[in-house]
């Protein structure tokens, strides 16, 4: 059966005018481009009364915004971070914490709550807590404007690997009761890579999608959640990879999904193009989701920027939005 393809536009504001395309695609291009055979048979149920052809939605009330939330706030709550910013933290000297206070509650003495961090290949870092009074317990992560939950094991400890987007690399690990702590590391090969970083809360659904060297859906250079490779790729200069930070089971946690590409890529010419998704689910639909986009800047900041979108009713369910323009394509040349 032929389908048609019908291309509207949509515009947010964001101070230099920024353009996006936000696409509607029904189950059967979701289908193709995303599903495996049991998501898809899903994905086919949910949209039988939909219209088979793929349609560009004319999107009403996206807003991408300049807010000026609190980032200091944000450091013991879920706020995310201050968007439309350059968001910079100075450095400590080894041994020294970041000039932000964490006050804890009292404890026993052998419930001292300790964080370390060790930088890892490809630009990532270990970060480890150990906090035996607080097992299973919700705690949120700070990194450079970054933010991601996680749940304590049941002796209370955390072992996790978090992209670095920052030299000198601090993360603030805080429990909602304001007990917390503070672990610094140098990660000198952060040089050698590019990457950007899509974060949301809860159910909201988003998604990166990096094109490598002009690669189409599906092919071997569309890196995503569902083809994320891993950081060898990265290290190999062969291309990128994608991790995603935070649990999904814990609370309404905070999210955020990581691309990182070599900035000294060795295989053929080109740059990487970038695009936001979000499928609609039954648990976003009709809903309005927010999202924040971070990305690397050469000075060792991080540019912030923020968006809200309206999700379609619930019979758009199994589609997905697509918005291109939103993250900057990554620009890069081979040896």
């Amino acid at each position: 059966m032929s389908r048609t393809k019908e291309i509207l536009t949509a515009a947010g504001t964001l101070g230099c005018a920024l353009g996006i395309g936000f696409i509607m695609q029904s189950s059967d291009v979701a289908m193709e481009r995303y599903g495996t055979a049991s998501k898809a048979d899903a994905r086919e149920r949910q949209l039988e009364a939909l219209d088979a052809k793929t349609t560009i939605l004319e999107v009403q009330d996206i807003e991408l915004t300049s807010a000026a939330f609190d980032v200091q706030a944000g450091l013991t709550g879920d706020t995310l971070a201050d968007p439309d910013t350059i968001v910079t933290l100075a450095a400590a000297s080894k041994g020294e914490s970041p000039a932000l206070e964490i006050v804890p509650q009292a404890t026993p003495d052998s419930c001292d709550i300790i964080a370390e961090a060790r930088p890892m290949a490809a630009a990532m870092v270990n970060v480890t807590l150990d906090a035996p009074c607080l097992p299973n317990e919700r705690i949120n992560i700070h990194h450079k404007g970054m933010i991601f939950t996680h749940t304590t094991s049941s002796t209370g400890g955390l072992d996790i690997q978090v992209p670095a987007l920052s030299e000198t690399a601090v993360f603030v690990l805080a429990f909602g009761n304001g007990d917390g702590a503070v672990a610094q590391t140098e990660v000198i090969d952060l040089v050698d890579f590019r990457r950007v970083v899509l974060q949301w809360r809860d159910v909201a659904g988003f998604q990166i999608h990096a094109f490598e060297m002009g690669a189409g859906y599906d092919d071997a250079g569309h890196i995503w959640a569902g083809n994320p490779r891993d950081r060898a790729s990265a290290i190999t200069g062969e291309g990128g990879f994608v991790i995603l930070n935070g649990d999904k089971n814990a609370a309404s946690p905070m999210l955020a999904e990581v691309y990182t590409f070599p900035a000294d890529h060795g295989h053929g010419s080109g740059g990487v193009a970038l695009s936001v998704e979000a499928e609609v689910t039954t648990a976003n639909c009709g809903e309005e989701i927010e999202a924040q986009t971070l990305e690397m800047m050469p000075d060792d900041g991080v540019r912030i920027r923020d968006l809200t979108l309206s999700v379609p009713d619930c019979d758009a369910v199994g589609s997905f939005l697509v918005l291109n323009n939103l993250l900057e394509d990554l620009k890069l040349a081979s040896n």
